[in-house]
């Protein structure tokens, strides 16, 4: 058995509008989050199980740094994640108001790239990279 601590080359991170109530940030982390898992198998770890062999869920292999910082930080980091090509996940002020997956689908639909209210923005990729989008903000207290 490898007892080695694993390190990344990667970094997986969450920035968040610093006006959100506490319950959005816990909402809006968790939308942003899925989306990574669903389409970048390489972040999913192995399955769990406990000493009495109950079988529980893979979750990232490493960890998630959340970050929050404001508006026009958020939409700076928008376009360096464009730029950079980065894999991400969206969460506007919009998705607020609907309550089901069609609805979130057509709301970030009917607005342009530029013109997206972010609250959220989730980000994978390569260190360096990831840091340089999440540049200016703080990481979330």
């Amino acid at each position: 058995m490898d007892t080695e601590p694993l390190r990344f080359d990667t970094k997986i991170a969450v920035l968040l509008r610093d006006d959100l109530e506490p319950w959005q940030r816990l909402n809006v982390t968790s939308f942003l989050v899925s989306g990574l898992g669903t389409q970048i198998a390489e972040v999913i770890g192995e399955p769990y199980e406990d000493a009495d062999g109950v079988p529980y869920l893979p979750m990232f292999r490493q960890p998630v740094l959340i970050f929050e910082a404001s508006k026009e930080t958020l939409a700076t980091a928008h376009t360096r994640a464009l730029s950079r090509t980065l894999p991400r996940a969206v969460f506007t002020s919009d998705l607020f108001a609907t309550g089901n997956d069609r609805d979130n689908r057509a709301a970030v639909r009917s607005v342009r790239t530029a013109d997206l209210d972010l609250v959220g923005l989730a980000v994978y990729g390569p260190k360096n990279a990831v840091d340089k989008v999440v540049k200016g903000a703080r990481m979330h207290p």
